[in-house]
């Protein structure tokens, strides 16, 4: 057991006008299991490259581990499964390796397949498996739950419970509840490290929060009532310093005096003032300003949108998944639930209008007018008011929604392509809020999102009630959005003869 110190960390890109970090300092345990958590931007990546060196900065970083970072890059990725294992921890005996994958219900067999041809999940898995066999080393997670469905969430939650040494970056709150016992929080000002899951730092944060803003209206009032006071007193003063004159014969002595005690009670108001007006600037340091947002669903014609009639994806012949049959009716939120490479997205392509191959009937509303978010956001690059223009949406409305999900001014004349991931998907998010459609068609739209505005969309959501089928493996996420679950079960493909 060791710690890790970070003393006056400041930081900068070189073509960045603002310091990404200030000054900040913290320590951690090289046993504890951390949730690294903040709102896109925030500097969470950055960080994790910062442990690892990768970047020049001004402070400390004091350090007796060795860090790795996941993902790890796999420069060949044709190579066997298990050749790419053995360079990671080239110490691990075999049957180390068996145990570590049978833990995450790997198939073994995967040893002997070429890396390329894992799914997103098994790769996340068997990285994963291998970093944790280099003993001795303090593992950065950024981010492994983005190619994982529900189940295979749950499981390398539970498997990273039974490890320690690491940092883990996740946004999905379930999944951080079941692995951390410390969250490292990047806050707006600061950096704090509090011990429990993230249900345990939510709420002492949001208790925090409602001291903060009750103390500061306290405060508020008191500045009003000592400014109003220091007012009266000073006019008194005023007033009495003044009868010393043009009024025949007075005690012009007795009535300086007067004045000057007037004059000390204003001074005395306004010092209290002045600490009142210091203990403010104590509270709201970290006060995340969330706004509600708004969407502008228009009213179908008819109460059914569309309806699948024993339908499935079809690829090379064979059915994806075992045919469901469903309708949407007005108001309906649908959550399809399935495991990764169940077809679940093919499906919503059919509603946004592709060209899918697949078996049954998918019967679409005459007119009906549908807002999609895809998975891929590869394609963002150029500016955001040209995205406008291109989705049209009107600007001013699309600029406001990223500003209330958090987005920084700064990043709205930069190159989409520049953004991180997070603020990517946080353009395809305030585009599909700003476009007036009759039915909204989200594929993992959270993914790489914030949790605070995660919350955000719920409860925009719950509150507007637009007709909505979505894919979503945040389990907290899906509870709080769905009105009704369909289940996709992935085909088994018959065996070639």
């Amino acid at each position: 057991m060791s710690m890790i110190k970070v003393e006056n960390l400041t930081f900068s890109y070189p073509a960045g006008e603002d310091d990404v970090f200030e000054n900040i300092s913290f320590q951690i345990d090289t046993d504890w299991k951390l949730g690294l958590i903040g709102r896109n931007g925030r500097g969470k990546t950055t960080l994790l490259k910062l442990l690892m060196g990768q970047y020049e900065y001004r402070g400390k970083i004091i350090s007796s581990v060795i860090f790795d970072y996941f993902p790890y890059e796999v420069p060949d990725k044709e190579k066997m499964t298990g050749d790419v294992l053995s360079e990671i921890c080239p110490q691990a005996a075999d049957w180390e390796l068996n145990r570590e994958l049978s833990a995450l219900a790997v198939n073994g067999d995967v040893l002997t397949r070429p890396f390329s041809t894992l799914s997103g999940g098994e790769q996340t898995k068997v990285l994963l498996a291998a970093l944790f066999l280099k003993e001795g080393n303090f593992l950065l997670i950024d981010e492994p739950t983005n190619h994982l469905d529900e189940k295979a969430r749950e499981m390398v939650s539970a498997y990273l419970n039974r490890k320690k040494g690491f940092i883990l970056v996740s946004h999905d709150r379930y999944f951080l509840d079941g692995c951390v016992d410390h969250i490292l929080s990047i806050n707006r000002s600061d950096i704090q490290v509090t011990s429990g899951n993230f249900s345990v730092w939510y709420e002492n944060f949001m208790r925090q929060q409602s001291f903060e803003e009750s103390e500061n209206e306290k405060l508020s009032r008191q500045v009003a009532d000592l400014q109003r006071a220091a007012g009266r007193t000073a006019g008194w003063s005023r007033k009495t310093e003044a009868s010393k004159f043009g009024n025949g014969p007075v005690d012009r002595g007795y009535i300086g005096h007067k004045s000057a005690k007037l004059m000390k009670r204003v001074k005395a108001a306004e010092n209290r003032q002045q600490r009142a007006l210091e203990e403010k600037k104590g509270l709201l340091r970290n006060r995340e300003q969330t706004e509600g947002l708004k969407i502008e669903p228009l009213p179908y014609f008819t109460d059914r949108l569309f309806s699948f009639t024993a339908a499935a994806p079809v690829f090379d012949g064979h059915e994806i998944c075992r045919p469901v049959t469903f309708e949407c009716r007005s108001g309906d939120r649908i959550a399809l639930d399935g495991g990764n490479g169940s077809g679940k997205s093919s499906l919503l392509k059919l509603l946004a209008g592709q060209d899918i191959p697949h078996s049954g009937s998918v019967k679409i509303g005459s007119g009906l007018i549908v807002s999609y978010i895809p998975q891929d956001m590869s394609g963002l690059r150029g500016n955001l008011s040209a995205f406008a223009r291109d989705a049209g949406i009107d600007e001013s409305l699309f600029l406001m929604m990223l500003r209330k999900l958090g987005f920084p001014r700064l990043q709205f004349e930069k190159d989409m392509a520049s953004y991180s991931a997070g603020q990517r998907k946080k353009v395809l998010l305030a585009r599909s809020l700003c476009q007036r459609a009759h039915l909204y068609v989200w594929d993992e739209p959270l993914n790489y999102i914030d949790i605070a505005s995660r919350i955000q969309i719920e409860d925009l959501i719950r509150s507007a009630c637009p007709t909505l089928i979505f894919v979503e493996h945040d389990r907290a996420f899906r509870e709080a959005a769905a009105t009704k679950v369909v289940e996709v079960i992935r085909q088994n493909r018959p065996k070639e003869c």
